[in-house]
C-alpha cells in the first residue's frame, strides 16, 4: 500500500466514513508521538494520506519512517 517516490513514503487509507477516518487518526497520533516521528498528512472525509520523510535525515526516508509506516498499518488492520 506504500509506495516510495521523491524521497517520500506516501499511502492513502479510505473509510467507511469520517467517523472512522477521524478515530485512525486519533489513534496514529499517540504513535507518531511515542515515536517522536509525525507525518505530514491529509484528511478529506473518509479519507486519510500520509506522506513520510525524516526531516532531520534532509527529508529523506528513513528508517522512522518505515517503523511509522508499519505502525500505521497495523492500526489500519483494526478497521478493516
Amino acid at each position: 500500500m506504500w509506495t516510495e517516490e521523491n524521497n517520500t513514503l506516501k499511502a492513502t487509507f479510505k473509510f467507511k466514513n469520517f467517523t472512522e477516518a477521524f478515530g485512525f487518526m486519533t489513534e496514529v497520533a499517540f504513535h507518531a508521538e511515542k515515536q517522536n516521528h509525525h507525518p505530514n498528512w491529509s484528511n478529506v472525509y473518509n479519507t486519510v494520506s500520509f506522506e513520510l520523510n525524516t526531516h532531520d535525515a534532509g527529508n529523506t526516508v528513513t528508517e522512522k519512517d518505515h517503523k511509522l509506516a508499519k505502525a500505521v498499518d497495523a492500526v489500519f488492520e483494526k478497521y478493516k
